[in-house]
């Protein structure tokens, strides 16, 4: 095998890779998009003097970069910084992955190589999900939230079962096309792969059945799409006219029977002082606008910050007032308002790296200043450690407010019901990405939440698409993009814990601890205390 053949593999390893991914993709190539890539790590592998160590990487960077870039291009539109972070920092991490799976095998073994490869790929995934460069868009397991009939089961597993699922398939394809003993079996091994991939989908159409309830009926519920011009409008327009045209909005659904309306994130951009919140012209307005509907409650999206006082401790992420010797920290925040003048806050946690956060601040802190603003307020936000609930005055209801990012972490979501929610509200605003596909896999996202959880979903985004989800991740009244609107759907509320709220990613965890055994196997037959 030629040079360029091995780069042609690659390439080709990247566009299936990309061309499966949802909303144009055709799914099923997932489970080949692995395989050149494969092969071209196989014939490294048995052919170590053929190929240096420098090509190998310059292959497997190639695939990992065509994926990212076709995939993830449309972060460009918000941020250039954000787009290199995401594309070409993720495709070398991806690469070092499996680079590091090639060194262990050459070690250990094909067999156990193999296992290798799965593990250390979800441990990947895993670890990518609570850290400073976190990106857990490209998780295999979310390929399939463009084909929600075959995944009925992450009510069990989460994504990490869509995952596992992949790499198997991939996996076990290369593993027989490279055993001469079965060359002459491809039927009977064609139908090991058929059966692998053919048996989840059928007992995803089984546990759709049972989980196929009466979801129509329960609780009246509001979405309003305001569709403010993230870039021209929404911080540099007057704050008290952009809330009175969403109250012209919701006047157009709310009745005395509605018990939530929702708004997107960062939907009120005057500044919040937290101690001050009843002097806020903003949270004045909406509760007066609240005395014509007694049980309605409003979630809604601020900027809002808080002053330290002195003598308090100071979280990592408090910044100084610039003419005085104070500090505050800035927040994306969820509000809730009800009748009884109480107001709940829940601070936003899983920050968009780069954007929100400055990963690794002990290193980069002194360019926090060059932070793109994404959601009123620049450098690192202020995060809280709880999943907070919002709760109805009797406590017979309550919300999950995720915002915007905090949607695509499965188990991040399920802690919120694990803490008393039992329906899902998900404010956002994805109008930085333009008409792209980014916007469109982030409502897809949010379905695969509501199978995992089977919960239903209240999603207010500021230009779309807003909606609402049921239990199976059938998406209902979806809006338009790019265009005000307001809608309104009854929604059943449900105390029951999935297999996978209860346990979260446990996959994961399970691959991470194997892959730590198999690191250790790989290191004692290195220093020759076992041998192979």
């Amino acid at each position: 095998m030629k040079t360029y053949h091995l780069y042609l593999l690659s390439l080709l390893s990247g566009l299936l890779l990309a061309f499966s991914w949802f909303p144009a993709g055709i799914t099923p190539l997932i489970f080949i998009a692995f395989v050149p890539l494969l092969i071209v790590e196989q014939y490294a592998f048995l052919n170590p003097d053929k190929v240096k160590r420098l090509t190998l990487f310059a292959a497997t960077y190639l695939t990992f970069f065509t994926w990212n870039i076709l995939v993830t291009w449309w972060v460009k539109n918000a941020s250039m910084g954000g787009a290199a972070m995401a594309i070409l920092a993720n495709a070398l991490l991806m690469t070092g992955v499996f680079l590091f799976f090639h060194s262990v095998k050459k070690r250990v073994g094909e067999k156990w190589g193999n296992i290798a490869f799965i593990v250390f790929w979800i441990s990947f995934e895993f670890i990518h999900l609570d850290w400073d460069l976190t990106w857990p868009w490209l998780t295999l397991g979310n390929v399939f939230a463009g084909t929600l009939d075959w995944i009925q089961w992450y009510e069990y597993t989460g994504v990490f079962g869509g995952s596992l699922w992949v790499l198997l398939v991939n996996v076990l394809l290369v593993f027989y096309l490279f055993r001469s003993q079965y060359k002459k079996q491809y039927l009977k091994r064609g139908a090991w792969v058929a059966a692998l991939i053919l048996l989840p989908i059928l007992i995803s159409n089984v546990v759709g059945v049972f989980a196929n309830k009466l979801w129509k009926g329960g609780m009246p519920v509001v979405v309003v799409q305001p569709n403010i011009d993230p870039y021209n409008e929404k911080f540099f327009s007057n704050y008290q006219e952009q809330l009175q045209k969403m109250l012209l909005l919701a006047d157009q659904k709310v009745d005395s029977t509605t018990q939530y309306l929702l708004f997107p994130e960062t939907a009120l951009t005057e500044d919040i002082w937290e101690e001050q919140l009843g002097q806020s012209w903003s949270i004045q307005t909406l509760q007066n606008y609240i005395k014509k509907f007694p049980q309605l409650k409003i979630i809604i999206g601020a900027s809002t910050a808080k002053v330290y006082q002195p003598g308090e401790t100071l979280s990592a992420t408090a910044r100084k007032f610039t003419n005085a010797d104070a500090y505050y920290d800035a927040y994306n925040t969820a509000i809730q308002l009800d009748s009884t003048g109480k107001i709940q806050l829940y601070h936003k946690s899983k920050l968009v790296p780069g954007v929100e956060k400055m990963p690794f601040p002990f290193i980069f802190k002194y360019f926090e200043k060059f932070a793109i603003d994404l959601g009123g307020t620049s450098g690192s936000l202020g995060l809280q450690d709880e999943r907070t609930v919002f709760y109805s005055p009797d406590r017979t209801v309550g919300a999950a407010p995720v915002i915007c990012y905090e949607s695509v972490y499965g188990e991040y979501v399920g802690t919120y019901v694990n803490n008393g929610a039992n329906f899902i509200s998900i404010i956002t605003n994805d109008g930085w990405w333009g008409d792209t596909p980014g916007y469109k896999q982030h409502l897809k996202y949010g379905a695969l939440r509501a199978i995992e959880t089977r919960k239903w979903i209240a999603r207010s985004a500021n230009t779309g698409i807003s909606c609402f989800i049921d239990p199976l991740g059938n998406i209902e009244q979806a809006t338009s993009w790019w265009q005000p609107a307001v809608i309104q759907q009854r929604i059943t509320l449900s105390d029951t814990k999935t297999f996978y709220t209860q346990y979260g990613d446990y996959i994961a965890r399970a691959a991470f601890y194997s892959s730590l055994l198999l690191i250790i196997y790989s290191l004692l037959i290195r220093f020759k205390i076992l041998k192979k």
